[in-house]
């Protein structure tokens, strides 16, 4: 990249601060954290900027920056954070989400994981696996379904615990 390129990279990089927050709250719930990931995208983004190609999106590359920079942050989180859940006649291992801990939050932790529990476990599985940092394409492949049946039952799980977390 020249000067300008430079130069024009950081002022759109900048622009999209505010957006790359909402996003990271999204993800994070927690101000701190999100700060943190903001951060770091920016980063990698000034590091890396010689693989973006001028003529792709740039809000794009660096929101795909965010997203794997969360999701690999949030694997090393889970390996830590494993609890045993009986789920049908089964004993399966479900990754808890890495939250503050208070009795507010436990109490949304706890009535979070009832309800995922609670979906028929065509789509609690598939959901299971995807909060633990699977890609689409593994789930795909250890559960024996096409990827876009796997999206689907995603989507539709996210619907449903959205539906049932509503109050």
């Amino acid at each position: 990249m020249n000067m300008d390129q430079t130069k024009r990279f950081t002022i759109e990089l900048i622009a999209l601060q505010s957006g790359l927050e909402k996003y990271a709250m999204s993800l994070t719930s927690d101000y701190d954290d999100a700060q943190d990931l903001v951060q770091e995208t920016l980063l990698k983004a000034l590091i890396y900027q010689n693989k973006f190609q001028e003529d792709t999106s740039l809000k794009a590359w660096v929101f795909t920056i965010m997203k794997n920079t969360f999701i690999n942050t949030y694997r090393k989180a889970v390996k830590y954070e494993t609890f045993s859940h009986s789920a049908d006649e089964n004993q399966c291992l479900i990754n808890s989400y890495p939250v503050q801990v208070s009795i507010e939050s436990d109490y949304l932790h706890s009535e979070l994981h009832q309800k995922i529990n609670a979906l028929d476990s065509d789509f609690r599985i598939p959901f299971q696996m995807y909060i633990a940092g699977y890609k689409y394409k593994e789930i795909a492949n250890r559960l024996n379904l096409k990827i876009g049946t796997v999206k689907s039952r995603i989507f539709l799980s996210k619907q449903k615990l959205m539906e049932a977390l509503k109050d």
